[in-house]
């Protein structure tokens, strides 16, 4: 049985869900799992249902689709974002959270259509496989003029200071100019979180969750003293990702 391409939509307009219901209805390839009519609801039908694409509205009450794409990005499975909006002038802000596409209502059957293309391509492309490594593949670091070979399984977590970013191993601390959003790139498909705008964790290194103040926590990893910020934001997300 071929697999169809999983689908949410989260509005809180009902007839933009209806009418984007109804034109995706059209693809046979596509299966629409879930709706929601506000980012909070959405972020609990994406995080249960685990689908392969989000179609989401930026201006939301509460929890805008800007904020709900960021917390997406720390799923294990990340889905592809299409964001679907009245405003044009969101654009640039929405690829920088890794949006696939941006459709502008009233929505155009072509674009649609097109963003539907889109979809197929990167999902065929990927073939449902990013998060499985194989081979050797280390983390190439330069430090201080050398080039250093870290396998990311011995990183226990990296942090953004100033202009550099530390990248904290058991055996010592090594600083890159490359930015820490580039990094976390390299090691898609690895157990790495984001429990802060500075900070990216190992997940496999995680100890010990420790209540902060105000819902914020800090986390404990494995051979480091230091205790690492978590936002409030992505407490729940990273206790679904540690524990049974």
């Amino acid at each position: 049985m071929k697999k169809l391409i999983t689908t949410v939509i989260i509005d809180d307009e009902l007839h933009s869900r209806d009418e984007l219901t109804f034109l995706l209805g059209r693809y046979d390839e596509l299966e629409i799992i879930g709706e929601a009519d506000s980012g909070e609801k959405g972020l609990e039908v994406v995080m249960r249902k685990k689908p392969d694409v989000v179609f989401v509205d930026i201006e939301m009450p509460q929890m805008s689709g800007l904020e709900l794409a960021k917390s997406l990005q720390n799923m294990k499975n990340v889905p592809l974002i299409i964001f679907a909006t009245a405003y044009v002038d969101y654009a640039a802000k929405a690829f920088r959270v890794q949006a696939l596409d941006y459709l502008v209502k009233p929505f155009d059957e072509e674009q649609l259509q097109d963003t539907v293309e889109r979809i197929k391509e990167r999902l065929a492309f990927s073939g449902k496989q990013e998060d499985i490594k194989t081979g050797i593949e280390k983390l190439a670091v330069e430090d201080e003029g050398r080039i250093v070979y870290l396998s990311p399984a011995d990183i226990t977590y990296l942090f953004r200071e100033d202009r550099e970013t530390i990248i904290c191993t058991l055996d010592g601390k090594y600083s890159s100019k490359t930015p820490i959003k580039e990094l976390e790139g390299k090691l898609h498909g690895y157990p790495f979180f984001r429990t802060h705008k500075s900070y990216l964790v190992n997940l496999n290194k995680v100890e010990q969750l420790i209540p902060w103040f105000n819902g914020a926590y800090q986390v404990k990893v494995v051979g480091q003293k230091e205790e690492i910020p978590v936002s409030r934001n992505y407490v729940k997300l990273l206790r679904e990702r540690l524990e049974l």
